[in-house]
């Protein structure tokens, strides 16, 4: 970078927040340009990737402990782990159960939890 450059960054470094706006304004203006144009299209890129989620992992985030047994039993079910590790995976919540399964298996595994007194989050 040049010096020039550099010089430039640091003056704006010790700016206010009141004068960068000033100076946002200004440079809108002199080159006929808006830096809220530039924003928006990066907003709306970022709203698609989310909804596009095929993905999800079931992490077990609690339990109603007077249905501990329930719970553990239904996630040895699901997942085929041992009593043993059943549960530790249900004691040492939050604790992902899948990964990388499809929303209507996600679902449905976060509904059999539900019934018998887990708490699921999908992500």
């Amino acid at each position: 970078m040049s010096e020039k450059i550099t010089a430039m960054i640091e003056e704006i470094k010790g700016l206010t927040v009141l004068e960068l706006s000033e100076l946002v304004h200004a440079l809108e203006e002199e080159f006929g340009v808006s830096a809220a144009a530039m924003a928006a299209p990066a907003a709306g890129a970022a709203a698609p990737a989310a909804e596009e989620k095929t993905e999800f992992d079931v992490v077990l985030a609690g339990f109603d402990a007077a249905q501990k047994i329930k719970v553990i039993k239904v996630v040895r079910e699901i997942t085929g782990l041992g009593l043993a590790e059943a549960k530790a995976a249900v004691e040492g919540v939050p604790h992902t159960l899948k990964e990388g399964l499809s929303k209507d298996d996600a679902e449905a595994m976060k509904k059999q939890i539900e019934e018998v007194g887990g708490k699921v989050e999908l992500k």
